[in-house]
């Protein structure tokens, strides 16, 4: 078997479809194009290469901050194959929270990245909030973002899931204090991660060969269960071209053997984000 007949969870991708949802007025980024991304197109993607479930991400283009409109409306048609991260505000109270729980959003984003990390600054009562509700804290940062934010993480009681590999400054080395912050929340045994999203740290193009050593780290650090898979469809504001096929091929490249595969693309996103095992 291949990582294109193996059982597989994509648990980063995002639903952009304005003619259903239109996006909201004063977004400051549009999708537009190849980027239109609608709930029953990516199914067809997904079909097309054995991936049997989903994690769908609220993003922050174009939906802002608290409209999860098409979001819920991806995951309600589904018939069980999508999970959603929603975004919300800082103030969402423990009832609206249960509310998209029960919708099938089993975290929120907070993107740090998008936002600064000032935007996060009082965020540990939503994040306790999460933590009660048994909800996950996802978490995109950049460069030395981490370093501000890891305290903040280390006082909720949160499960902690981090974007992208946690978008390491590669000028700066595998041992630069950012993403040595990163790899230091493996220690909390709450903390997961994601091989994702290469195309927005690489100073490469396909294969980012410069971030196999972060990769490589990552696997060090959190170790086989901790790490999930995501294509990072549609490819928001790609500088090159990029292929969902061609991204599942550098997958089996980087974790030959199979039964790591099987935690990685399967097993622990399952027991994350409550898909059936």
């Amino acid at each position: 078997m291949s990582v294109f007949t193996e059982r597989k969870i994509d648990c980063h991708n995002h639903i952009f479809d304005p003619q259903q949802f239109p996006y909201q007025a004063d977004s400051p980024y549009a999708p537009d194009g190849h980027e239109v991304a609608t709930a029953s197109y990516f199914q067809q993607v997904l079909n097309a290469y054995g991936v049997s479930h989903a994690l769908l991400i609220g993003p922050n283009s174009a939906y802002g901050e608290n409209d999860n409109r098409a979001l819920l409306d991806a995951i309600a048609q589904s018939n069980g194959r999508f999970k959603g991260m929603a975004v919300v505000k800082q103030d969402t109270p423990t009832n609206k929270l249960a509310e998209l729980k029960a919708q099938g959003i089993v975290g929120v984003t907070f993107n740090v990245a998008f936002y600064g990390v000032e935007h996060f600054a009082r965020s540990l009562p939503l994040m306790d909030r999460l933590a009660d509700l048994e909800m996950i804290v996802q978490v995109q940062v950049e460069n030395e973002q981490m370093l501000r934010l890891a305290p903040l993480l280390m006082q909720t009681k949160a499960t902690i899931l981090i974007d992208h590999c946690g978008r390491p400054n590669l000028e700066h080395g595998v041992n630069n204090a950012g993403f040595q912050a990163i790899l230091a929340l493996a220690k909390t045994q709450r903390a997961y991660i994601k091989i994702s999203g290469f195309a927005k740290f690489s100073q490469n193009t396909f294969p980012y060969a410069d971030t196999q050593p972060y990769v490589d780290a990552i696997v060090k650090n959190f170790g086989e269960n901790r790490i999930i898979w995501g294509s990072d469809w549609p490819f928001l504001k790609a500088q090159h071209r990029m292929d969902y096929g061609t991204l599942l091929a550098l997958a089996e490249k980087q974790f030959p053997d199979k039964a790591l595969r099987a935690k990685l693309f399967w097993e622990n996103a399952a027991r994350l984000c409550g898909f059936p095992l």
